[in-house]
Protein backbone atom coordinates (compact mmCIF):
# COMPACT_ATOMS: atom_id res chain seq x y z
CA UNK A 1 0.00 0.00 0.00
CA UNK A 2 1.55 3.31 -1.10
CA UNK A 3 0.38 6.75 -0.05
CA UNK A 4 0.12 8.41 -3.45
CA UNK A 5 -1.84 5.49 -4.89
CA UNK A 6 -4.23 4.55 -2.11
CA UNK A 7 -4.57 7.42 0.38
CA UNK A 8 -8.20 7.50 1.53
CA UNK A 9 -9.99 10.73 0.65
CA UNK A 10 -10.63 11.43 4.35
CA UNK A 11 -6.91 12.15 4.68
CA UNK A 12 -6.61 13.94 1.35
CA UNK A 13 -9.23 16.20 -0.26
CA UNK A 14 -11.77 15.63 2.56
CA UNK A 15 -9.35 16.12 5.47
CA UNK A 16 -10.88 19.44 6.55
CA UNK A 17 -14.16 17.59 7.29
CA UNK A 18 -12.52 15.29 9.88
CA UNK A 19 -13.63 17.26 12.99
CA UNK A 20 -17.26 16.88 11.84
CA UNK A 21 -16.82 13.14 11.40
CA UNK A 22 -15.23 12.49 14.77
CA UNK A 23 -15.39 15.06 17.58
CA UNK A 24 -12.27 15.46 19.79
CA UNK A 25 -14.34 15.43 23.00
CA UNK A 26 -15.38 11.84 22.37
CA UNK A 27 -11.77 10.62 22.71
CA UNK A 28 -11.35 11.67 26.33
CA UNK A 29 -12.12 8.36 28.06
CA UNK A 30 -10.16 6.19 25.68
CA UNK A 31 -7.17 8.53 25.61
CA UNK A 32 -7.08 8.48 29.41
CA UNK A 33 -7.07 4.69 29.53
CA UNK A 34 -4.29 4.39 26.97
CA UNK A 35 -2.19 7.03 28.73
CA UNK A 36 -2.50 5.18 32.03
CA UNK A 37 -1.46 1.93 30.34
CA UNK A 38 1.62 3.63 28.90
CA UNK A 39 2.57 5.16 32.24
CA UNK A 40 2.19 1.80 33.97
CA UNK A 41 4.44 0.10 31.39
CA UNK A 42 7.32 2.58 31.68
CA UNK A 43 10.15 2.00 34.13
CA UNK A 44 9.92 5.66 35.18
CA UNK A 45 7.23 8.30 34.80
CA UNK A 46 7.27 9.31 31.11
CA UNK A 47 7.85 12.97 30.28
CA UNK A 48 8.00 12.82 26.47
CA UNK A 49 5.42 11.31 24.09
CA UNK A 50 5.60 10.44 20.41
CA UNK A 51 2.41 9.58 18.54
CA UNK A 52 2.81 7.88 15.17
CA UNK A 53 -0.13 8.27 12.80
CA UNK A 54 -1.56 11.09 14.93
CA UNK A 55 -4.15 12.22 12.37
CA UNK A 56 -6.32 15.15 13.39
CA UNK A 57 -4.85 15.18 16.91
CA UNK A 58 -7.94 14.07 18.84
CA UNK A 59 -5.99 11.75 21.15
CA UNK A 60 -3.20 14.28 21.64
CA UNK A 61 -5.69 16.89 22.80
CA UNK A 62 -6.35 14.80 25.92
CA UNK A 63 -2.89 13.26 26.43
CA UNK A 64 -0.54 16.22 25.89
CA UNK A 65 -1.15 17.90 29.24
CA UNK A 66 0.39 14.91 31.01
CA UNK A 67 3.72 15.15 29.17
CA UNK A 68 6.41 17.82 29.07
CA UNK A 69 6.68 17.49 25.27
CA UNK A 70 4.42 15.80 22.72
CA UNK A 71 5.52 15.13 19.14
CA UNK A 72 2.94 14.17 16.51
CA UNK A 73 3.85 12.40 13.26
CA UNK A 74 1.51 11.82 10.33
CA UNK A 75 1.84 11.52 6.58
CA UNK A 76 -1.24 13.58 5.65
CA UNK A 77 -0.57 17.32 5.34
CA UNK A 78 -4.32 17.95 5.60
CA UNK A 79 -4.66 16.07 8.88
CA UNK A 80 -1.59 17.77 10.32
CA UNK A 81 -3.20 21.13 9.49
CA UNK A 82 -6.31 20.09 11.44
CA UNK A 83 -4.15 18.93 14.37
CA UNK A 84 -2.09 22.12 14.47
CA UNK A 85 -5.28 24.12 15.13
CA UNK A 86 -6.27 21.72 17.91
CA UNK A 87 -2.80 21.26 19.41
CA UNK A 88 -0.79 24.42 18.68
CA UNK A 89 1.76 23.67 21.40
CA UNK A 90 2.75 20.26 20.03
CA UNK A 91 5.54 19.53 17.58
CA UNK A 92 4.14 18.31 14.26
CA UNK A 93 6.21 16.31 11.78
CA UNK A 94 5.13 14.96 8.41
CA UNK A 95 6.40 11.41 8.03
CA UNK A 96 5.60 7.80 7.22
CA UNK A 97 5.40 5.57 10.30
CA UNK A 98 7.28 2.85 8.46
CA UNK A 99 10.36 4.93 7.68
CA UNK A 100 10.44 8.14 9.72
CA UNK A 101 13.50 8.57 11.95
CA UNK A 102 13.63 11.66 14.15
CA UNK A 103 17.07 10.98 15.58
CA UNK A 104 15.90 10.95 19.21
CA UNK A 105 14.00 8.74 21.62
CA UNK A 106 10.88 9.27 23.73
CA UNK A 107 9.75 7.87 27.06
CA UNK A 108 6.43 6.75 25.53
CA UNK A 109 5.34 5.96 21.97
CA UNK A 110 1.66 5.74 21.09
CA UNK A 111 0.21 4.23 17.91
CA UNK A 112 -3.57 4.35 17.91
CA UNK A 113 -5.80 2.69 15.31
CA UNK A 114 -3.71 4.31 12.57
CA UNK A 115 -1.63 1.13 12.85
CA UNK A 116 -4.45 -0.48 10.89
CA UNK A 117 -3.16 1.07 7.69
CA UNK A 118 -0.27 -1.37 7.82
CA UNK A 119 -1.98 -3.93 5.60
CA UNK A 120 0.93 -6.35 5.13
CA UNK A 121 3.16 -8.08 7.65
CA UNK A 122 6.16 -6.29 6.13
CA UNK A 123 4.60 -2.88 6.71
CA UNK A 124 3.48 -3.78 10.23
CA UNK A 125 7.00 -4.94 11.08
CA UNK A 126 8.40 -1.68 9.70
CA UNK A 127 6.04 0.43 11.83
CA UNK A 128 6.91 -1.58 14.93
CA UNK A 129 10.62 -1.11 14.16
CA UNK A 130 10.02 2.65 13.94
CA UNK A 131 8.32 2.61 17.33
CA UNK A 132 11.20 0.65 18.86
CA UNK A 133 13.82 2.96 17.37
CA UNK A 134 12.10 5.93 19.06
CA UNK A 135 11.42 4.29 22.45
CA UNK A 136 13.95 5.13 25.14
CA UNK A 137 15.40 2.27 27.23
CA UNK A 138 12.94 1.63 30.03
CA UNK A 139 10.17 3.23 27.97
CA UNK A 140 7.15 1.65 26.33
CA UNK A 141 5.11 1.70 23.14
CA UNK A 142 1.35 1.09 22.94
CA UNK A 143 -0.37 -0.21 19.80
CA UNK A 144 -4.18 -0.11 19.47
CA UNK A 145 -5.50 -1.94 16.39
CA UNK A 146 -9.25 -1.91 15.91
CA UNK A 147 -9.29 -5.67 15.43
CA UNK A 148 -7.16 -8.78 15.58
CA UNK A 149 -8.03 -11.73 13.37
CA UNK A 150 -9.49 -13.73 16.27
CA UNK A 151 -12.08 -11.10 17.16
CA UNK A 152 -13.03 -9.52 13.82
CA UNK A 153 -16.73 -9.28 12.95
CA UNK A 154 -18.43 -7.30 10.16
CA UNK A 155 -20.35 -4.23 11.32
CA UNK A 156 -21.97 -0.95 10.34
CA UNK A 157 -21.76 2.40 12.08
CA UNK A 158 -23.22 5.83 11.45
CA UNK A 159 -22.80 9.29 12.91
CA UNK A 160 -21.50 12.76 12.24
CA UNK A 161 -21.77 16.28 13.61
CA UNK A 162 -22.73 19.85 12.77
CA UNK A 163 -20.38 22.82 12.79
CA UNK A 164 -21.14 26.52 12.56
CA UNK A 165 -21.46 26.57 8.80
CA UNK A 166 -21.10 22.94 7.69
CA UNK A 167 -22.33 19.50 8.69
CA UNK A 168 -21.46 15.87 7.98
CA UNK A 169 -23.19 12.52 8.32
CA UNK A 170 -21.59 9.18 7.49
CA UNK A 171 -22.29 5.49 7.13
CA UNK A 172 -19.33 3.14 7.68
CA UNK A 173 -19.50 -0.49 6.56
CA UNK A 174 -16.78 -2.80 7.93
CA UNK A 175 -16.45 -6.04 5.98
CA UNK A 176 -13.88 -8.58 4.86
CA UNK A 177 -14.02 -9.86 1.26
CA UNK A 178 -11.27 -12.44 1.91
CA UNK A 179 -10.79 -13.70 5.49
CA UNK A 180 -7.67 -15.59 4.37
CA UNK A 181 -5.60 -12.48 3.64
CA UNK A 182 -4.25 -9.78 5.97
CA UNK A 183 -6.72 -6.96 5.32
CA UNK A 184 -10.37 -5.95 5.49
CA UNK A 185 -12.29 -2.93 4.17
CA UNK A 186 -13.97 0.15 5.57
CA UNK A 187 -16.38 1.62 3.03
CA UNK A 188 -17.65 5.10 3.88
CA UNK A 189 -20.59 7.07 2.46
CA UNK A 190 -20.52 10.77 3.41
CA UNK A 191 -23.27 13.40 3.21
CA UNK A 192 -21.68 16.84 3.33
CA UNK A 193 -23.73 19.98 4.06
CA UNK A 194 -21.94 23.05 2.69
CA UNK A 195 -22.18 26.66 3.94
CA UNK A 196 -24.73 27.54 1.21
CA UNK A 197 -27.00 24.71 2.40
CA UNK A 198 -26.26 22.38 -0.51
CA UNK A 199 -25.72 18.71 0.39
CA UNK A 200 -23.36 16.51 -1.62
CA UNK A 201 -22.47 12.83 -1.27
CA UNK A 202 -19.04 11.23 -1.43
CA UNK A 203 -17.65 7.72 -1.02
CA UNK A 204 -14.33 6.54 0.36
CA UNK A 205 -12.61 3.16 0.81
CA UNK A 206 -10.00 2.33 3.46
CA UNK A 207 -7.94 -0.88 3.38
CA UNK A 208 -7.11 -1.97 6.94
CA UNK A 209 -4.60 -4.61 8.04
CA UNK A 210 -5.60 -7.44 10.35
CA UNK A 211 -3.34 -10.03 11.97
CA UNK A 212 -3.64 -12.75 14.60
CA UNK A 213 -2.32 -12.07 18.09
CA UNK A 214 0.53 -14.49 17.51
CA UNK A 215 1.82 -12.39 14.59
CA UNK A 216 1.70 -9.25 16.69
CA UNK A 217 3.59 -10.92 19.53
CA UNK A 218 6.24 -12.32 17.20
CA UNK A 219 6.88 -9.03 15.38
CA UNK A 220 7.05 -7.04 18.62
CA UNK A 221 9.50 -9.53 20.10
CA UNK A 222 11.63 -9.57 16.94
CA UNK A 223 11.89 -5.77 17.13
CA UNK A 224 13.28 -6.04 20.66
CA UNK A 225 10.21 -5.37 22.79
CA UNK A 226 9.04 -7.32 25.80
CA UNK A 227 5.39 -7.94 24.96
CA UNK A 228 2.26 -7.65 27.05
CA UNK A 229 -1.33 -7.96 25.85
CA UNK A 230 -4.10 -5.92 27.47
CA UNK A 231 -7.83 -5.78 26.96
CA UNK A 232 -9.36 -2.33 26.79
CA UNK A 233 -12.13 -2.82 29.38
CA UNK A 234 -14.42 -0.08 28.10
CA UNK A 235 -14.44 -0.19 24.30
CA UNK A 236 -16.21 2.84 22.91
CA UNK A 237 -17.47 1.24 19.72
CA UNK A 238 -16.74 -2.46 19.75
CA UNK A 239 -19.13 -5.09 21.16
CA UNK A 240 -16.31 -6.76 23.10
CA UNK A 241 -13.04 -5.72 24.70
CA UNK A 242 -10.38 -4.58 22.23
CA UNK A 243 -6.90 -6.11 22.23
CA UNK A 244 -4.10 -3.64 23.02
CA UNK A 245 -0.41 -4.48 22.65
CA UNK A 246 2.24 -3.05 24.97
CA UNK A 247 5.90 -3.21 24.01
CA UNK A 248 8.40 -2.51 26.79
CA UNK A 249 11.93 -1.63 25.75
CA UNK A 250 14.43 -3.16 28.19
CA UNK A 251 16.88 -0.89 29.94
CA UNK A 252 20.31 -0.67 28.32
CA UNK A 253 19.39 -2.04 24.87
CA UNK A 254 20.27 -0.21 21.68
CA UNK A 255 18.04 0.01 18.56
CA UNK A 256 18.29 -3.03 16.36
CA UNK A 257 18.70 -0.89 13.24
CA UNK A 258 16.20 -2.99 11.33
CA UNK A 259 15.44 -1.54 7.92
CA UNK A 260 11.80 -0.90 7.44
CA UNK A 261 9.13 1.15 4.03
CA UNK A 262 1.89 5.09 4.81
CA UNK A 263 1.61 6.19 8.19
CA UNK A 264 -2.01 5.89 8.89
CA UNK A 265 -4.59 8.05 10.54
CA UNK A 266 -7.35 7.16 12.92
CA UNK A 267 -9.53 4.72 11.01
CA UNK A 268 -12.69 4.72 13.08
CA UNK A 269 -14.61 7.85 14.03
CA UNK A 270 -16.27 8.49 17.37
CA UNK A 271 -19.98 9.15 16.78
Amino acid sequence: MRALETTPRLYDDLASWWPLLSEPAHYAGEASRHRRALVAACARRPRTLLELGSGGGNNALHMKRHFRKTTLVDLSAGMLAVSRKLNPGCEHVRGDMRTVRLGRTFDAVFVHDAIGYMATEKDLAAAIATAYAHTAPGGAALFVPDHVRETFAPSTQHGGHDGKTRGLRYLMWTWDPDPKDTSYLLDFAYLLRHPDGAVTSESDRHTIGIFPKATWKRLLAEAGFKVKILLDPEPDLEPSARVVFVGKRPLGKQPLGRKPGWSGRPSRPRP
